[in-house]
């Protein structure tokens, strides 16, 4: 028996039928011995039609207000999924993120989680209830409702397995894991098995949908195993481990089971028993709330996180001797990201503090920055250029503030261009193979993509081209890294990619 906790999308739970499908999964991760605890999106394009509607009232809505409004669509989910859990006879109850403990800062939008305490989420499900949380929200210091901002449920089902200290964190969209490209893009992207914390955080910083960056980061943090599959098949998806870490997750024999654990009209496959694990390999848990009558008591309920920690122990893998191999780049996939906008601020004065200055002018506005290059100086007049990219959302607030500065700044003129793509190749073994940069230049030269921008890490290579030739710069690279499948396994079944 494990603690799952299982996130569903908002294709996933789009409409009724999805709502049953949903349900039926439920139940049968609960029926093969597991506790299951759900978070939820908001169906379909609710929040789409919330923010239409509160743009038809008002040009400035008050962000207080539109935090109640924009949490009512998971509000709305997690109650109907509830009733259809209750419809297959097992007991559910729903908890907005405030009733679960979710607590956050005060910045209406895009509030951060600074904790959570899911009392009524471990006395729901000692009881064996399931419990079924709204995501993308929680509540402050002074009461309000808040929103997470993008990627919110993702973060809200992360924290609270991080709270629970659940066995793994199941994120089911509707495509069959991680893809080494948009399979909407890329029809023959091969399905990534594992992929490492660190990889993961890279392609989801540079354009992949599936995961939000916060949710990685968190998950990493405090040890979160993450399973990302699809509601609408029962295909295995995509790990996200750091297996390579002495003592880090790797998929365990409990958890494995639950790739037997498909949609509501087909049969679960039978449930395999873990031996028992040794008495000295079980590290302490916390304990849980006390003063219940029904249910699997806490000892129980300890007992099989003792067993699945030590299954995650016996089945840890293996690497075979070419994974080993440092020297041999090894390539996970390709992200891609239209959601940045390109900023040059051309004669800089090339001095000490002139970039420190020019930052903390755009960190000023809450702007996010992703690359930056700058140019070198030019000897005769002592000036420079530099580059950066930042969200499409930002760049505006960026680029009046950094004119306001800019007899402070001395630049010449500010560039802006927000017809952009970025390509970002993720995996290991990148500092140790200077082909890798060889390969991806060649591939978009006999595609004819121009690059603009180039930035690295030891995982990842990036570059900057035109949006309208992003498309094809990922086909050519997809193909020159021999990435793609032998045939096509790549299916968006809610054609959201999420």
């Amino acid at each position: 028996m494990a603690l799952v906790v299982q996130k569903y999308g908002g294709s996933s739970v789009s409409d009724i039928e999805a709502m049953r499908r949903v349900a039926g999964r439920v139940v049968a991760t609960r029926e093969a011995g597991n506790t299951v605890v759900v978070v939820v999106s908001a169906m379909g394009d609710t929040t789409d039609d919330l923010l239409d509607m509160a743009d038809a009232l008002t040009h400035d809505p008050p962000a207080r207000e539109m935090d109640i409004l924009l949490s009512a669509g998971e509000r709305i989910s997690m109650a109907l999924l509830a009733m259809a859990v209750g419809e297959l006879g097992v007991p559910a109850h729903a908890y907005t993120g405030a009733q679960a403990g979710v607590l956050t800062d005060s910045k209406y939008g895009r509030a951060s989680i600074v904790g959570v305490l899911p009392e009524r989420i471990a006395r729901a499900i000692q009881t064996g209830a399931v419990a079924i949380v709204a995501g993308f929200q929680g509540i402050n210091e002074v009461e309000d409702t808040t929103t997470l901002g993008r990627g919110g449920s993702d973060t809200t089902a992360v924290a609270l397995a991080a709270a629970l200290n659940a066995d793994v964190c199941e994120i089911y969209t509707d495509v069959d894991g991680l893809f080494t490209a948009d399979p909407r893009i890329v029809p023959t992207a091969k399905r990534i098995e594992s992929l490492s914390s660190e990889e993961t955080l890279e392609l989801a910083a540079h354009g992949a949908k599936i995961l939000h960056l916060r949710a990685v980061e968190y998950a990493r943090r405090f040890g979160v195993p993450l399973h990302v599959r699809s509601s609408f098949s029962d295909k295995t998806g995509t790990w996200i481990y750091d297996g390579r870490r002495e003592g880090a997750f790797v998929p365990s024999v409990v958890a494995a089971q639950l790739d037997d654990v498909v949609a509501a009209d087909t049969e679960s496959a039978p449930r395999a028993h873990s031996p028992e694990p040794p008495a000295a390999s079980a590290p302490a848990t916390p304990a849980a709330p006390g003063g219940l009558d029904d249910g699997p008591s806490a000892d129980v309920v300890d007992a099989a996180h003792r067993h699945a920690i030590a299954a995650r122990a016996r089945a840890r893998v293996r690497p075979s001797a070419k994974e080993d191999h440092v020297e041999a780049p090894v390539i996970s996939g390709i992200a891609h990201d239209r959601s940045q906008d390109k900023i040059t601020l051309v004669g800089v004065p090339d001095v000490p503090g002139a970039a420190a200055r020019i930052f903390a002018i755009v960190a000023g506005t809450d702007t996010n920055i992703d690359m930056i290059v700058q140019d070198i100086s030019a000897e005769e007049t002592g000036l420079t250029n530099i580059s950066f990219t930042c969200p499409d959302g930002d760049s505006t607030a960026a680029r009046r503030a950094l004119e306001s500065a800019r007899d402070e700044l001395g630049f010449r003129s500010l560039r802006f261009n927000p017809d952009i793509g970025i390509l970002s190749l993720v995996g290991a073994g990148m500092r140790s193979n200077p082909g890798v940069s060889a390969r991806l230049f060649s591939a978009l030269s006999e595609a004819g993509v121009n690059i603009h921008m180039i930035s690295t890490s030891e995982i990842r290579l990036s570059v900057v081209v035109d949006d309208a030739v992003l498309d094809e710069a990922v086909r050519a690279v997809h193909s020159a890294f021999g990435l793609d499948a032998q045939a096509a396994e790549a299916v968006v079944y809610g054609g959201t990619g999420r």
